[in-house]
């Protein structure tokens, strides 16, 4: 149950994470500073509806587009990115197709990075333990 937390956590700081850097480093992709609670929204919003995607994507494209499998994570997050700019209530906001494609790319990479790096520092992994068993 801790360790599910944790890795919500991890997901929700990531997804975080992956928000601001495409807002520091991409022109047209912004967040909403003045408005603290839509960012939150804004990130709570991407990061639920990308633990959703993912799963559901990947099945449907090993049943129906095995050439899809690669591109998941990178579709996952633009539909994610694309519900949380629909939401009033989120503080984000994309203009323009080249930052829609970068700025889904920088979210993509930085999250996937970012949960990369931090799982192994708050969660042990206890495959590699029960294996030596």
């Amino acid at each position: 149950m801790i360790a599910a937390l944790i890795r919500a956590m991890i997901f929700v700081v990531s997804a975080a994470l992956g928000l601001i850097a495409a807002d520091l480093i991409l022109p047209g992709f912004h967040l909403h500073w003045n408005d603290w609670w839509g960012i939150l929204v804004a990130v709570l919003v991407f990061a639920v509806l990308q633990s959703i995607l993912a799963p559901l994507l990947t099945r449907f494209a090993r049943r129906r587009a095995n050439a899809l499998l690669g591109g998941i994570g990178l579709i996952s997050t633009f539909v994610a990115l694309l519900i949380a700019v629909i939401l009033p209530a989120a503080g984000v906001g994309i203009d323009g197709p080249t930052a829609w494609i970068v700025g889904a790319l920088i979210v993509w990479l930085v999250t996937a990075v970012a949960t990369w790096l931090l799982t192994p520092l708050f969660l042990k992994d206890d495959g590699r333990q029960r294996a030596g068993r």
